[in-house]
Parts: structure tokens; C-alpha cells; sequence
């Protein structure tokens, strides 16, 4: 993968990049929110998601019911066949995909069903959200799968 160095290095330093996030989710730094969206729009002009897809080949999206509908719909599918044919319950009770990498991944990296997507997938890698101090944990998670949220965080060091 094109980007693996930057999920080496997240992999290398996870004690290092949880022990910042926990300081930051304590210490709630009123630029914080700043701070990520300008790292994240900076990142995100080096990175070109089509080249890694890590997050669509290893991980999946909690389905809310709204993406269920928009997507059977999508589909032309019936909710409760598109639910027995692509997700399943997660401990938590959240449906999620049965299987990785997601099948609506094309063979080029790009999502088939990218117009009705869930929300999550539109959402990722949730680096430019707000009260960022309330996500650190899956901040912390996605440097393991999402080489932009590795560099963002990197650089997360020089600012705190």
C-alpha cells in the first residue's frame, strides 16, 4: 500500500499517540477544534483516499436505519433481504458489514454506492468534526487504519 509507512508509524508509536490523545481529551484545548480541521485540511491535500481505501478493505461502518433504507433503496433491494445479504449485529447491537473488505468496494477503489453511503463512510475519518476531545479513543483507533489521521496526529506533537 502507497501510504503503509504512515500506518507503520502509528503502529510504532501507539503508547506515544494514546498517551496525547488521553491529555488532550483531559486537558480540552479550546483550539483543538481548529487545530484538527487545519491539520485535517493540509493532510487531506497529500493523501488521495483512492490510492489507500484501508478504512473500506479493513473496518466497517455502523449502519443506522436511515443508511438501511436509503441504501435497499439504492439497491433495489427489500430492507430485510439487503439486512440477511450485507450486515450484521455488532456486540453493541449496531449493525455492521459481515464481512471485510466492504462489497460495495470496486476493484479500483472506489465505493459503488457512494451517493447513498452511510453516514459513517461520509463522516470518516472523523477528523474534521467538533469537540474533537470527545472522540480521542476513535481518533486514537483510526491512526491504526487511516494513514491521514496517522499524520494528523504526528503533527498533533508540534502544537502540544
Amino acid at each position: 500500500m502507497i501510504y503503509q509507512k504512515d500506518l507503520e508509524q502509528a503502529d510504532k508509536n501507539r503508547k506515544p499517540n494514546r498517551s496525547l490523545l488521553k491529555k488532550l481529551k483531559k486537558q480540552k484545548p479550546k483550539d483543538l477544534d481548529d487545530q484538527f480541521h487545519a491539520l485535517h485540511e493540509e493532510v487531506f491535500q497529500e493523501i488521495d483516499c483512492l490510492e489507500c481505501a484501508n478504512c473500506c478493505k479493513t473496518t466497517s461502518p455502523l449502519f443506522l436505519e436511515s443508511d438501511i433504507e436509503r441504501l435497499s433503496k439504492a439497491l433495489k433491494m427489500k430492507v430485510p433481504d439487503f439486512i440477511n445479504s450485507y450486515l450484521q449485529r455488532d456486540e453493541e447491537g449496531d449493525y455492521i458489514l459481515q464481512q471485510a473488505p466492504c462489497p460495495f468496494l470496486g476493484d479500483d477503489n472506489k465505493c459503488i454506492v457512494y451517493e447513498s453511503r452511510p453516514k459513517a463512510c461520509r463522516e470518516y475519518p472523523h477528523t474534521d468534526r467538533k469537540r474533537m476531545f470527545q472522540i480521542t479513543d476513535l481518533t486514537y483507533n483510526n491512526t491504526l487504519i487511516c494513514p491521514a489521521v496517522s499524520r494528523i496526529v504526528t503533527q498533533l506533537y508540534n502544537i502540544y
